[in-house]
């Protein structure tokens, strides 16, 4: 029988040589069920998913951005076009506090993002832009315009 000493050992041994613990990264989700959701709701998940990828390791986060990118790729150009029109609208439906807080709240996410992520995020939008059609381009620099 061991005593209770040795069983205190061991468990701090095994603590000790256990991995630390993340917070799995969330699952991409389904772009299709994404957009029926209310705008509330989508916000109310969006800033869940945030949360979740500031706890992941730097590697989840970025298998994350890349899914989204593929799932985002993968929609036609004319479904792009259409939520990039409804998320638009939605920002333009906005109280001004409500955007000054989910402003304070991506700058917060960009923070917590290490200077190698950060350079990442930055050559995954542009590698978005260049893949953007003519059209979409032009939209999107009117866009910015605004």
């Amino acid at each position: 029988m061991t005593s209770p000493l040795h069983r205190l050992l061991f468990a701090a041994c095994l603590l000790a040589a256990w991995p630390p613990a993340h917070a799995a990264a969330p699952a991409v989700p389904e772009l299709g069920q994404w957009f029926t959701l209310e705008p509330a709701v989508r916000r109310e998940r969006a800033h869940q998913i945030r949360e979740q990828l500031a706890d992941a390791s730097p590697a989840e986060r970025q298998a994350f951005r890349a899914a989204l990118r593929e799932r985002l790729a993968a929609l036609p150009p004319e479904r792009r076009r259409s939520v990039a029109d409804q998320l638009q609208q939605e920002w333009r439906e906005l109280s001004p506090q409500e955007r000054d807080a989910m402003r304070a709240e991506r700058r917060a996410y960009l923070r917590s993002l290490s200077r190698e992520e950060r350079r990442q995020l930055l050559e995954d939008r542009r590698a978005m832009l260049q893949r953007l059609s003519p059209e979409e381009r032009q939209r999107w620099q009117q866009g910015l315009e605004r």
